[in-house]
């Protein structure tokens, strides 16, 4: 009997010194530190042995702590300066905070939340998820967040392209973290799209190419932003291009986007030009074809449809299609210029009957005569020299008309 309790004790104490266990040694070293440089340290040093997913959890925590403690203490000087200010206090009673430090450690507190959350929604040693930290970090992590916008924007206006790529790329990554997934992001609708797109463009500078279209696909979101990203996204792809290979990779991107975005213009000229580019004639008049089925009035494809035409010498065929660009906008100087120019090549063919001959130098004068309205200074296209030409064969070498086209473009 006295040895059935000594077991039964024995039992007792392994249980209990089981269910009592302390923290790892590794945990309480980190646990111990009372700075962030430290306690990263330590947790570099020893998170293989942490003993569980609870303590890597708590690890990461403890180090969020020490850095949000830099956080709230710029934070207070920004809020106690807000508080002076509309007290009518002037810029002797502003305080100066660490901007840079502040920024930082907001990117350090998003980093290491993600981190402790990420082990924090995994099972402990018992097998269970029970979540310890989630809702606080959330909390008092995201509501920091903003001030990665502000302080981006100095350092833009700074030049500190690196760190601007840093904050505002963070800014928009964090979003989309799980850890705040139940946070309100109604305050940043108004924005959110222009820091992205902008990101985006710090990211294409850097030639992250990955990120860069990561930002914009985000900034296409916005629809205030979407067309304008959506374009500068195809500019930075282009410019990657090296090969044959890397174009024809380009045009398979291209094509769900046109699917997606079927009347979007810089989609339709770039697959256009990728196809003019590698002499892909039959895809280039397919494409164009296409594209005018579904929608007879699009600018890009009739305009593009006509040049195609010109670029074969075709110009009799090209001649409707700019005219019907020409109904839809009238205000693009190149398809002015080619419209004219192809008359007039057309008017000096030969069998032209001499009305018909007339008729189109008379078109051509005034569609010239739109270009000098529109680009008088010919920046967008040399159309002095064809003009004169028109004037000299409708009006005649002699006509006062003719003499001040020639003076227009000498």
């Amino acid at each position: 009997m006295l040895m059935k309790k000594f077991m039964m004790m024995a039992i007792m104490c392994m249980a209990s010194s089981m269910t009592f266990a302390g923290d790892s040694d590794g945990l309480k070293a980190i646990m111990k530190a009372k700075t962030y440089d430290e306690a990263s340290q330590l947790l570099k040093q020893n998170l293989s042995t942490l003993a569980d997913n609870a303590e890597k959890a708590k690890a990461y925590n403890h180090v969020l702590d020490l850095v949000m403690d830099k956080v709230n203490d710029e934070t207070k000087i920004i809020t106690e300066n807000q508080l002076a200010q509309q007290m009518g206090g002037g810029a002797d009673k502003m305080k100066q905070y660490d901007t840079l430090g502040l920024a930082n450690a907001i990117c350090q507190s998003i980093e290491l939340a993600a981190e402790c959350n990420k082990y924090d929604q995994l099972p402990n040693a018992k097998g269970k998820v029970a979540p310890k930290f989630a809702e606080k970090n959330a909390q008092r992590v995201w509501v920091n967040r903003v001030h990665l916008v502000n302080i981006g924007q100095e350092e833009a206006r700074k030049g500190n392209d690196a760190n601007v790529l840093k904050f505002w790329g963070t800014f928009v990554d964090s979003r989309n973290e799980p850890l705040f997934a139940a946070m309100d992001k109604t305050p940043e609708q108004s924005y959110i799209g222009q820091v992205a797109f902008f990101a985006g463009r710090y990211a294409y500078q850097a030639k992250d190419m990955q990120r860069a279209n990561k930002y914009f696909d985000e900034a296409m979101k916005d629809p205030e932003q979407k067309k304008e990203a959506l374009n500068f996204k195809l500019y930075a792809m282009k410019s990657q291009l090296k090969t044959r290979q890397d174009s024809l990779n380009y045009v398979e991107q291209l094509k769900p986007l046109l699917a997606e975005y079927p009347d979007n213009d810089a989609i339709i000229d770039g697959l256009y030009s990728m196809y003019d580019g590698m002499k892909m004639k039959a895809e280039q008049k397919s494409l164009l074809e296409g594209i005018l089925a579904k929608n007879p009035q699009n600018f890009v494809a009739l305009a593009d449809m006509g040049i195609m035409f010109i670029g074969d010498n075709d110009y009799k065929s090209a001649v409707p299609y700019l005219r019907k660009a020409i109904a839809v906008n009238g205000e693009n100087v190149s398809v002015l210029y080619y419209l004219g120019t192809s008359l007039c090549i057309l008017a000096q063919e030969d069998g032209v009957a001499a009305d018909a001959k007339k008729a189109y130098y008379k078109e051509a004068v005034g569609l010239y005569d739109k270009c000098k309205e529109l680009d008088p200074g010919m920046q967008q296209i040399k159309w002095g020299y064809n003009r004169f030409n028109a004037y000299y064969n409708f009006y005649g070498p002699e006509a006062p008309e003719t003499k001040k086209a020639e003076a227009d473009y000498k």
